[in-house]
């Protein structure tokens, strides 16, 4: 049944569609690979659903009220996500970036008006981190910090949406789940309720190989500030993806199958034929945080080896 009149533009984020990958399919015909395409999130990424989530969660906490400004650290997908909501909600946002984030994250914040503040690009995101948490800490009374990587409401999203709509998408014939580690929050969600639906489905979590990397989103835990809400019993698996064959896999599903996405698609892709190699048959769903068009300037799609 169709409904009539409008809506707002956050009434969109979620339900995203689940398409067939077929990338591996000649050489393992008995693994079903699917993903979930969150560039349909009307924000360009999953960021959407935590960032929603979060918001939301401190309208009815009370913690967020209309003469506070939003603000948190991010890499770039989720201060889109706050902006978008921020603006649509009548929010103040300002955002704590690493200086070397895309030139397109940077314009589509710019876009939605949300303020700029940039971190030492060596530094990273645990570099952002650690600048909005001094801002805050001056003068605490004029924020909204949601701390995404701190936050029990961004693995929520996750928690009380995708996985659920995995299970749906599947029918429940979901046997391994792939993510990527970022803020943590789509895997420990997600991976939280398809345990608790069957616990035979097994999680396997995506991280880069090493601290030096070019996997942009994803976080290399070992090395890095450990997101609050990261919870490693919900893995059956934590690999390490290096970076070029990433790059090699998006640009292949970009060229194969007409997806095209950004890095950590590609890293996701990397730990699924890894896993396609030792499974042989199986329902694998991943998750593909973004669309590749807010990475043309960084090189991913005009670079070959």
């Amino acid at each position: 049944m169709r409904t009539t009149g409008t809506v707002g533009i956050t009434r969109l984020i979620g339900h995203t569609p689940l398409l067939r990958v077929r990338l591996f399919e000649r050489e393992f015909p008995r693994v079903e690979v699917y993903a979930k395409a969150e560039w349909f999130n009307p924000g360009g990424s999953v960021k959407d659903r935590a960032a929603l989530s979060m918001i939301e969660d401190g309208e009815q906490s009370g913690a967020l009220t209309t003469d506070r400004t939003i603000i948190d650290s991010t890499s770039g997908n989720t201060g889109i996500a706050y902006a978008l909501v921020g603006a649509a909600k009548g929010y103040r946002v300002k955002l704590v970036m690493p200086a070397n984030v895309s030139a397109e994250r940077k314009a589509l914040v710019a876009a939605y008006g949300a303020e700029i503040v940039y971190s030492d690009a060596g530094e990273g995101s645990d570099g952002a981190i650690r600048m909005v948490r001094d801002i805050v800490a001056l003068d605490p009374e004029s924020y909204f910090y949601p701390d995404q990587y701190s936050n029990p409401a961004n693995p929520r999203a996750h928690y009380e949406g995708t996985a659920v709509e995995i299970l749906e998408q599947t029918s429940g014939r979901i046997t391994h789940f792939v993510a990527g580690l970022g803020t943590t929050g789509t895997f420990v969600g997600a991976s939280r309720r398809l345990k608790e639906h069957d616990a035979s489905i097994k999680t396997i979590a995506v991280q880069p190989e090493d601290s030096f990397h070019g996997l942009e989103g994803l976080k290399h835990l070992p090395s890095a500030i450990v997101p609050r809400i990261w919870d490693k019993t919900l893995a059956d698996e934590v690999v390490g993806c290096p970076t070029e064959p990433a790059y090699d896999l998006a640009r292949a599903v970009a060229r194969n199958e007409g997806l095209l996405v950004g890095h950590s698609s590609g890293a996701a892709l990397w730990a699924v034929r890894r896993l396609a190699e030792t499974i042989r048959e199986g329902v694998v769903v991943t998750v593909f945080p973004d669309s590749g068009d807010r990475y043309l300037s960084t090189g991913l799609y005009g670079r070959q080896r």
